[in-house]
């Protein structure tokens, strides 16, 4: 059962070291959502040191002695050590739709709507997340390690890349997100400042009732946006 209570110093400090050996990959098949999210879940107790398969045995033996817990072999459920491999998509069938794009973790894929798109191959971590959003299988992954797997494959500096691209993705995103949402926040608040001439009901009871059927619904989704924003805000402090 996760722990309900945040995080203690400790913890914290440890999930950073913990990130620190993860390869970066943030292929999400140990279960989490980025590599981050397992180390924390590690550090409170929450997750196996074996669950990360582009670590290979070799990551979870590093995990092990940071940690200070057994080592284990990888588990299989979450999938097997392999040689690396990186994207590369069939450019004759590719449609343009942008879903891999959507879907790499570090902007390793580049193009635009209906336009071919193409793999950044020094920055392609072979999470093969793109592989199940492409409608038209264009995209293979082809190993780029020959027979070398897990830490063999990879290497720290390569894993310094990824969380960095990673992280400015996820600067990128939340910048974008923000920027959306005080549009619709300033776009709602236009509409009530003006909402009369927006409320095609003849005078009377029933305007005035749908009126303030609209004002409360507005009122709402601007106070629910605010809300957001100011936990994002606290969430960075």
């Amino acid at each position: 059962m996760a722990n309900i209570a945040g995080p203690t110093p400790a913890q914290l400090d440890l999930a950073r070291r913990i990130d620190a050996l993860l390869p970066q990959t943030q292929c999400t098949r140990c279960g989490y959502p980025d590599c981050a999210a397992y180390a924390l879940a590690i550090a409170r107790s929450e997750a196996a040191i074996n669950q990360c398969p582009p670590g290979g045995a070799d990551g979870v033996s590093r995990l092990a002695l940071v940690t200070q817990r057994p080592d284990l072999p990888l588990n299989p459920s979450f999938g097997v050590e392999a040689p690396r491999t990186v994207a590369v998509i069939d450019e004759a069938w590719c449609i343009g739709c942008t879903l891999c794009i959507n879907a790499c973790p570090t902007d390793a894929i580049v193009g635009s709507n209906k336009q071919m798109h193409t793999v950044i191959e020094s920055a392609c971590t072979g999470c093969d997340l793109c592989l199940p959003v492409c409608p038209v299988d264009c995209i293979q992954m082809v190993s780029v390690s020959a027979e070398h797997t897990g830490w063999a494959a990879w290497s720290t500096d390569q894993a310094d890349t990824a969380r960095q691209r990673y992280t400015h993705r996820q600067q990128r995103l939340q910048q974008k997100e923000q920027a959306q949402q005080s549009h619709l926040v300033a776009k709602a608040q236009a509409h009530l400042q003006d909402l009369e001439s927006h409320t095609k009901v003849p005078d009377g009871a029933g305007k005035t009732a749908e009126l303030d059927r609209k004002r409360s619904i507005i009122e709402a989704a601007i106070a629910s946006a605010l809300a957001k924003a100011k936990a994002r805000q606290a969430g960075k402090a």
